[in-house]
């Protein structure tokens, strides 16, 4: 146990390498799931059953999905370089494809967060807008926006911890963040049964000291923002 912990140590260097990785991955996911949900749940709330069903379908669809199969097909469906006569041209690298697969499900949550916050207002606030002129848009960014910002904010920081604690998968097909450099770590060093618990430990603790800051400040963004009847 003492030589797996030596080991450990010369690895750690690599292993926050990657792990600067995962966080990267999280943020771009976040970043694209954010903007992207945002449009969804408009889209969710259109008054044309043509742009609302159809959304509503592929968006509880992606919902239901396991987060590693979409992982799975995204990054087989898309090349892995392009064939040019002479040499071939990389597509896209995986941990940049994994990123979007990580943002599918992600975006599908955060649209029903924002179709959800809407939906909260009163409905008499609408009605009274609508009453003294005001457009649908008007309404939207002026009235009900900047109150559905702090509804959507901690279940918005919920969703990004479970983003982030989702990217090791990724080193399921070779992407190299913490989990796959830990794994690549122990194999160079032997593959010995008692590097086990040191690494994969180390990464236990490595994201539960990203993770719980997280959550104990969406805990606190709860109980400030909570709607009081």
């Amino acid at each position: 146990m003492l030589d797996a912990i030596e080991t450990l140590f010369v690895w750690i260097p690599l292993i926050l390498q990657g792990f600067l990785l995962n966080l990267a991955m999280s943020f771009i996911a976040m970043a694209i799931a954010t903007v992207a949900g945002f449009f969804v749940g408009m889209m969710l709330l259109s008054r044309r059953a043509a742009v609302r069903l159809p959304t509503r379908f592929v968006n509880t669809s992606i919902r239901n999905s396991p987060w590693l199969v979409v992982l799975f097909i995204f990054l087989l469906a898309l090349p892995f370089e392009v064939k040019i006569p002479g040499f071939g041209v990389a597509f896209i690298p995986d941990w940049l494809k994994a990123t979007i697969a990580f943002s599918l499900p992600v975006t599908a949550n955060v649209a029903e967060i924002v179709r959800g916050a809407i939906r909260s207002v009163p409905t008499g606030q609408t009605e009274a807008a609508e009453s003294l002129a005001f457009t649908r848009r008007q309404v939207f960014w002026k009235i009900l926006l900047p109150q559905c910002y702090k509804r959507m904010l901690p279940p918005w920081m919920n969703w990004y911890a479970l983003l982030a604690l989702g990217t090791p998968m990724a080193a399921i097909l070779g992407v190299q963040e913490a989990l796959g450099t830990a794994q690549e770590a122990m194999e160079a060093a032997g593959g010995k049964p008692e590097f086990l618990v040191p690494f994969y430990g180390f990464l236990l603790l490595l994201f539960f000291a990203y993770i719980y800051p997280i959550a104990l400040y969406t805990q606190r963004l709860e109980r400030r923002y909570a709607v009081k009847d």
